[in-house]
């Protein structure tokens, strides 16, 4: 099934969702971030689904935020209630079944700092990282600035918050932010199997197993969420986030 932006397929107990918005790269809008986090939450509570498995369309698996939506709202007016992105997180942590990423290109911002809410990731030998976030002169999200230190020791994810730089997917493996590299071809079916074997098991204990690894960390992830937001509010609008939004959506536009 297909819903427009989002691409979603239930097979074997794993709903596969497809980011698809290939034309700029899978960047996240408003409406991407509220599709997703609505398939994440009807995931959770559907006993016919045991895992979830997040790809993208096309050469990227997710560039970022949707920086054309992210300068309207920065020069607009204030937004009434919840951002998508707000809600998206809030499913994110929330959710109680195994998570599968697989990395099928670029993954820039969101696109990489999402792996530290996956319980499993995979990614394409030709795929690379980045977490542009000094680039563009603003704080880091999505809890990476507690999840990454985590999961691949302080130092790398110092180097990968602060100097924006790319990280291959054999740098990635090496610091354990994905879990296996496949070459491009192979990326889908692999995760895809490894997500069903997950799936073959009581969906009861696949909850408990998780709970009992993140449960401990929610209150932690959720104050390091916060500490990010004041940061990055601090910062955005700022000369330098300006800067770095139009060097960034540059780039962006020529595939670098």
């Amino acid at each position: 099934m297909t819903a427009g932006i989002l691409g979603i397929a239930d097979a074997n107990r794993v709903r596969t969702l497809t980011l698809q918005r290939p034309e700029v790269l899978n960047a996240f809008d408003e409406a991407l971030y509220r599709a997703v986090a609505e398939q994440l939450r009807t995931a959770a509570a559907d006993p016919e689904i045991a895992v979830v498995l997040l790809t993208g369309s096309g050469r990227a698996f997710c560039s970022g935020n949707d920086l054309v939506e992210m300068q309207a709202a920065i020069s607009g007016p204030a937004r009434t209630g919840p951002h998508g992105f707000t809600v998206f997180l809030d499913e994110l942590i929330a959710f109680p079944k195994p998570l599968v990423c697989a990395v099928n290109g670029a993954g820039v911002g969101i696109g990489a700092t999402i792996l530290g809410f996956a319980d499993l990731s995979f990614m394409a030998s030709t795929a690379r990282l980045k977490c542009p976030f000094t680039d563009l002169g603003v704080a880091p999200e999505a809890a990476s600035s507690y999840l990454l230190p985590r999961s691949v020791g302080r130092q790398n994810a110092a180097w990968m918050l602060m100097s924006s730089e790319w990280i291959d997917a054999q740098e990635a493996l090496e610091m354990g932010l994905v879990w296996k590299v496949c070459e491009p071809g192979e990326l889908l079916a692999r995760a895809t199997e490894y997500a069903e074997r997950l799936a073959a098991k009581p969906i009861a204990s696949l909850v408990a197993v998780k709970r009992t690894i993140t449960g401990a960390l929610e209150e932690q992830i959720r104050a390091a969420v916060t500490r990010e937001l004041e940061q990055f509010d601090r910062l955005v609008g700022g000369a330098a986030n300006a800067e770095g939004l139009r060097e960034f959506a540059g780039r962006r536009g020529s595939g670098g």
